[in-house]
């Protein structure tokens, strides 16, 4: 079953250069295949209540695909920075069985 990372920036980033080293991080770490990203701070319409800054929604194979590329050394070393560039929910989303 498909499992979904959702992250929503909810405020702007307050710390450009801390953000700065989060994406380049990421661009750097080795690609995980089992990772489809599927939005990637597009434009936002909101239809009800307040759009969030921003949203990044990456799709895996399974939840525990998720998991282990959310808690892999090259995330986890990340993270921090994206901590401390702005507000952010991270939620894990399992989708529909075929």
């Amino acid at each position: 079953m498909s499992a979904y990372l959702l992250f929503i920036r909810e405020g702007q980033v307050q710390d450009p250069a801390e953000f700065a080293i989060y994406q380049r991080m990421n661009r750097a770490a080795p690609r995980d295949p089992r990772l489809k990203p599927c939005v990637v701070y597009g434009s936002i319409e909101a239809l009800e209540g307040e759009a969030p800054d921003g949203v990044v929604l990456l799709e895996f194979p399974s939840a525990e695909d998720a998991r282990a590329w959310y808690r892999s050394p090259q995330y986890q070393a990340a993270l921090p920075h994206r901590r401390k560039s702005a507000d952010y929910r991270a939620l894990l989303i399992e989708g529909l069985s075929a």
